[in-house]
């Protein structure tokens, strides 16, 4: 089992440690709930240094990029990133995404923890362009400050102006100290806030400025438990759970992020399916009687027939009811459908919603 270079810092503050993606990993400190909470009306920090980071440097790097991902990434100028998703020439999905580009000829893709050696050779496998990679995901941690409260608590550390970053953008410059750290205005909570990728040799200094800053502002470690219930309220994907090598970008409701302006793998199954239309579709559900959702429970209709599973579910921190996406026939995919989710051999009431869940 592979350790971040902050696990001493976890350990220290009592966090609950588990395994995860291959890493040992802190899922709780104080608990669930006040750790949603904190970062749904402050500021809290993820270590989630286990993600993994390739670097494509060389004239056909975008080129490449082109070829095997489903987005559109000739729109990016440096300092913009991009979420996308790896199609597996089957109809399904290797892995999701972020693309970000560094420079004239370099892009920096920020892969799943679980996922990495299998990016690595799936992406390479269709390296016929000469593009130089590197996996630098060993070498570099990755923090994510998430909350409203976020620009505010960390501005004294940075002489870049946070507020200035649009979303899904980033600036390379110092922070905590420490010179060279990208500062993504990305993340995974919905409720705002920045990445930082720095160096492993920096990152336990950088670590203790971040709660420094962040004190007066009631900044908090948060484990990966409320990092699931976070994404969760927005209707986030997680890959391995939404979607997976058998689920399709169209079904998962990620057409937005594929884009057929270009050729890639897949390209024209996708084409097909669009043009027929899918069978079945993954939705957003709320539970109208009392009961949580989770993960491969069956969703059946009126009727007691299935017609679905539940991907991922849980009781939202925010709304306090049971929330939940699954896959469900297309006839069932319509907003207000009424279907049941099979909760101990019986069906308790849910109805389709509208993402994301929590609106703020």
């Amino acid at each position: 089992m592979k350790n971040t270079a902050l696990t001493e810092k976890h350990i220290a503050l009592g966090a609950k440690m588990v395994p995860f993606a291959g890493y040992n990993m802190p899922v709780q400190y104080e608990g669930v709930n006040i750790e949603h909470e904190t970062v749904r009306t402050g500021v809290g920090v993820f270590d989630v240094s286990h993600m993994g980071e390739f670097l494509l440097t060389g004239p056909k790097a975008l080129d490449l990029i082109q070829k095997v991902t489903s987005n559109d990434a000739s729109t990016l100028v440096i300092g913009k990133a991009q979420y996308s998703c790896l199609p597996n020439g089957k109809g399904g999905i290797v892995d999701d995404l972020i693309v970000y580009k560094m420079k004239e000829e370099q892009y920096l893709l920020v892969v799943n923890a679980s996922n990495i050696h299998k990016d690595w050779d799936w992406i390479s496998s269709h390296n016929d362009l000469g593009v130089e990679m590197k996996n630098i995901s060993d070498d570099y941690s990755l923090l994510a400050i998430q909350g409203p409260k976020a620009a505010e608590a960390m501005q004294s550390l940075t002489s870049v102006d946070l507020t200035s970053i649009p979303y899904y953008n980033f600036v390379v410059g110092d922070f905590a100290g420490v010179e060279h750290v990208i500062i993504s205005a990305t993340g995974y909570t919905g409720s705002g806030g920045f990445e930082i990728y720095v160096k492993n040799d920096s990152v336990n200094a950088l670590w203790d400025k971040v709660f420094e800053a962040g004190a007066p502002f009631g900044i908090k470690p948060i484990g990966l438990a409320a990092r699931d219930t976070l994404r969760l309220e927005m209707g986030f994907c997680l890959y391995g759970n939404d979607i997976n090598d058998s689920t399709s970008p169209l079904e998962a409701g990620l057409g937005w992020i594929t884009k057929f302006t270009k050729e890639f793998t897949d390209a024209d199954f996708l084409k097909k399916q669009k043009e027929e239309g899918v069978t079945r579709k993954l939705v957003a559900f709320e539970m109208v009687d009392r009961g949580i959702p989770r993960h491969d429970y069956p969703i059946v209709d009126a009727d007691g027939k299935e017609i679905g599973i539940v991907t991922s579910g849980t009781m939202s921190p925010s709304m306090k009811l049971g929330i939940g996406l699954g896959y469900v026939t297309i006839e069932n995919s319509k907003l207000d459908s009424e279907i049941f989710v099979s909760i101990r051999d019986k069906g308790i009431k849910a109805k389709v919603v509208k993402l994301p869940f929590y609106k703020n």
